[in-house]
């Protein structure tokens, strides 16, 4: 397993300039948020689909660094989305992630997304990752350095 600090690290080496921080994250789980910005909006004053699509896979992302430790080469092999209500173009969004299988070669979870302060999802979202292979089978980790 790797600690929200390492994730962090590794989350902000690999992607620089990404605006998301992560909340909670533990074995099989992870609950991240992303501050709303006008890029992120479409006319309407709504929140994009692209921007709750990648907010939801980041979120499955950062679960899977929770629980199998920093995996770099771990990549989404499915998405898939529901868009529930129209979101606040206003709030920033919450992702919640709970992993509902880890083996040693694939990762499914589920993403419930909201409107941050309100209490029904926006969106709803399956996915799962491909999980790289080490010698032995069991799935490829990478230590972080501070």
């Amino acid at each position: 397993m790797a600690t929200t600090d390492e994730i962090t690290r590794f989350m902000r080496q690999a992607f620089p300039g990404s605006s998301f921080e992560i909340v909670t994250s533990g074995d099989r789980h992870a609950t991240i948020r992303r501050p709303v910005t006008e890029a992120d909006t479409r006319p309407g004053g709504t929140v994009s689909g692209p921007t709750l699509m990648a907010l939801a896979d980041t979120a499955l992302y950062v679960a899977v660094h929770a629980t199998l430790g920093i995996t770099p080469h771990a990549v989404t092999s499915q998405l898939n989305i529901h868009f529930l209500r129209r979101p606040a173009g206003g709030k920033p969004v919450v992702a919640v992630c709970r992993l509902l299988r880890v083996g040693r070669s694939m990762a499914v979870g589920e993403v419930a997304l909201y409107s941050e302060g309100e209490d029904e999802p926006v969106a709803h979202a399956t996915g799962s990752y491909a999980l790289p292979a080490k010698r032995g089978g069991e799935p490829a980790s990478t230590p972080v350095s501070g």
